[in-house]
């Protein structure tokens, strides 16, 4: 990459409408069912449940902190998956943390992650 050009971010305009429509019909919770048993930390897990409605601004600035301290930068926290499993171990139910998501199935992370991301655009609206 040239020097001289800055990192830009763009959204998808059809991933934000998808998205923008799941948020319209999500709720403040999510339970998620693994296909197959989901093992973290010694415990096995059929499913987890986010409730997002517990998070706070102070979430969302822990969430910021703790990117900033590791070097990844944060441009639109919606779109950022690592700002959305942060968010997702912090609204789940049961004590996980966010390296639990990096070793789910790409399908459990995803569908997942889509739910943490359809609660902040209705967040938003």
């Amino acid at each position: 990459m040239n020097a001289d050009k800055k990192d830009v971010f763009h959204v998808d305009q059809d991933e934000f409408d998808v998205a923008k429509q799941q948020a319209e019909s999500s709720g403040s919770s999510y339970t998620h069912v693994f296909k197959k048993p989901f093992e973290y930390n010694g415990e096995t897990y059929t499913s987890l449940t986010f409730e997002w409605d517990k998070l706070t601004g102070r979430d969302a600035l822990a969430i910021e902190n703790e990117m900033q301290a590791m070097g990844k930068a944060l441009v639109v926290p919606t779109f950022s998956g690592e700002y959305l499993i942060r968010m997702a171990a912090k609204a789940c139910t049961e004590p996980i943390g966010s390296d639990a998501f990096e070793i789910m199935s790409i399908a459990d992370y995803n569908k997942i992650r889509s739910a943490a991301r359809s609660f902040l655009l209705r967040s938003e609206l």
